[in-house]
């Protein structure tokens, strides 16, 4: 006979927020088990990041490379950056890469490392802003080098680069250039921890926005208790990326609270980008879920509370016509409406 599937509320067809089995129902090396897969897909993305690193250095090079190449032949000025920086922009509007200064550097990186085998085997392996730091502090090209090989054997992230740099890592250890083999940094590496986290890569890769809402959402739950203080006394938090199962499509819902004086549930959404009308809808087909699955008879209609990074005061009147709107609680991000869930709760 089929087991019963955990859940959270009433149970509805096609609208579950399924709940965990506790481990301790779990059978005899699931523990083991589950720790091997883990550091098994560690490694994989991690390689899948570098990966991509790799690709996006790579074509670094080769853009500062045509930079200076048609500078040398044609006598191009500096003023051709500012152009070809807007021109990349418009082309690449997600792309935040192709700033004037970043062009300047793809350039000097060409320039300082003229050999693309080195390139390939070696400074491709680490991150945009570890090579900046090698450019902006490190002269010689062998001591850059040894620095670069270092960095990925030992998983230095960019600051603790600058720290061995400062402290002269190379006379400690002596600064002979040796055979290298390439290998993963270290899963608990600063290196490794940079490389998931580098906008550079989320934006050459073109997902930054969902990286960067992470984010936001990991400050928040860092700080919990001043968001929860800044919102009001009353919240308590039931869970961050509480898992719905709609039909057949999976969602998240950022953040979910319970309002223990308005009694009631509270749904919140994080966007880092522009205010758009389907965020809205969104959040709506959020509140009417919990309110249909999550709240007890005694409970109020759940409200539903959208931070974004900016917000337009046309698209958020007409989006938010039935809400509240206009008010800022964190400064940084708006809290651009509140709306309650427009179903009646189910019998």
């Amino acid at each position: 006979m089929k087991s019963k599937r955990k859940q959270l509320g009433k149970e509805i067809e096609k609208v579950v927020f399924p709940v965990a089995e506790h481990r301790k129902e779990m059978p005899d090396g699931y523990v083991s088990f589950v720790e091997e897969l883990k550091g098994f897909i560690k490694k994989e993305k991690l390689a899948t990041i570098l990966n991509a690193n790799q690709r996006m250095i790579l074509m670094y090079w080769h853009i500062g490379k045509a930079i200076l190449t048609k500078q040398e032949a044609e006598g191009w000025g500096t003023k051709v950056i500012d152009r070809l920086s807007n021109d990349l922009k418009e082309a690449f509007p997600e792309e935040t890469g192709f700033s004037p200064r970043n062009l300047k550097y793809m350039r000097k990186f060409a320039e300082s490392w003229s050999d693309l085998a080195i390139v390939q085997r070696t400074v491709a392996q680490i991150p945009w802003r570890s090579n900046i730091t090698l450019l902006d502090k490190i002269n010689d090209p062998e001591l850059r080098l040894w620095y670069a090989q270092k960095t990925i054997e030992n998983g230095f992230g960019k600051d603790m680069l600058v720290f061995q740099i400062e402290s002269k890592l190379h006379v400690r250890e002596g600064n002979t250039v040796n055979n290298f083999s390439e290998i993963l940094p270290p899963l608990n590496s600063d290196l490794a921890t940079q490389s998931f986290k580098d906008p550079y890569i989320f934006n050459f890769l073109g997902n930054a926005s969902h990286i960067k809402e992470r984010e936001l959402e990991q400050k928040l739950i860092d700080h919990i208790q001043k968001f929860l203080l800044e919102l009001g006394q009353g919240f308590a938090f039931v869970g961050r990326q509480v898992h719905l199962e709609l039909g057949n499509s999976d969602y998240y819902l950022d953040l979910l609270f319970y309002h223990i004086k308005l009694k009631c549930y509270v749904v919140i959404e994080l966007k880092t980008g522009k205010l758009e009308p389907g965020h809205i809808s969104q959040l709506n087909m959020y509140m009417n879920v919990v309110n249909d699955t999550l709240r007890g008879k005694d409970d109020n209609k759940t409200i539903g509370l959208l931070l974004v990074k900016e917000k337009d005061r046309v698209v958020a009147e007409y989006s938010l016509a039935e809400c509240t709107t206009g008010f800022n609680p964190s400064g940084s991000m708006d809290l651009v409406g509140s709306c309650t869930a427009s179903r009646p709760v189910r019998s």
